[in-house]
């Protein structure tokens, strides 16, 4: 059965678990809806969602310096409490997020701290593309929204797919961590440097 991104969006409406780990569940489920939140409950991910209100007040503060000294991240890594924050597999997350930075170079923690005028610009771009004149107005619309998702994916880190396992994005790891630990977890804020760089 193939499984459709209307699908896909329900059950993350559902769960608020991540598109990628939703399609699995899909998968897995041959399209069944309720046998596809069951997958998601049993591995603990539907839960994610009920945690991302908790205040997140400890965690950590994570560098990392690549290969050749010419790219630097810090990345700061949140929970709830101090017990999860000197637990070595939430350090191993920190690490894995900074060393995820320096690779994939993301611009923003999330789409929404992405400012209005530069999607606003975005959107202004992809409209006047030239495949674009020939699209009827509302289907243009849709192409576009579409077009922005995949600039998410290019300049938000928890939009990325993750650096050790693309078919993962980097929120669904967060999630699995969430729901592993018990706690909220959220990226509050990162810093890349890169030598040469324009500031």
């Amino acid at each position: 059965m193939s499984i459709s991104a209307t699908m896909v969006k329900e059950l993350r409406e559902k769960t608020g678990v991540g598109m990628m780990e939703c399609k699995k569940a899909l998968t897995e489920s041959n399209g069944d809806m309720e046998k596809a939140q069951e997958y998601l409950r049993k591995k603990g991910l539907a839960n994610a969602s009920k945690r991302s209100g908790r205040s997140t007040g400890e965690g950590t503060v994570e560098s990392y310096i690549h290969v050749g000294n010419q790219i630097g991240v810090m990345v700061e890594l949140n929970c709830e409490t101090d017990f999860v924050a000197r637990n070595e597999q939430f350090q191993a997350l920190a690490r894995d997020i900074a060393m995820h930075i320096a690779a994939s170079a993301p611009r923003y923690v999330s789409s929404e701290d992405v400012p209005a005028e530069e999607v606003a610009k975005e959107k202004e771009i992809l409209m006047a593309q030239p495949d674009m004149a020939s699209k009827p107005e509302q289907m243009r619309e849709k192409i576009v929204e579409g077009r922005i998702g995949k600039y998410y994916e290019q300049v938000c880190l928890l939009n990325q797919a993750f650096i050790k396992d693309p078919n993962q994005t980097v929120q669904d790891v967060l999630n699995h961590a969430i729901s592993t630990t018990g706690e909220n977890i959220r990226v509050r804020r990162f810093v890349r440097f890169a030598v040469g760089e324009e500031v």
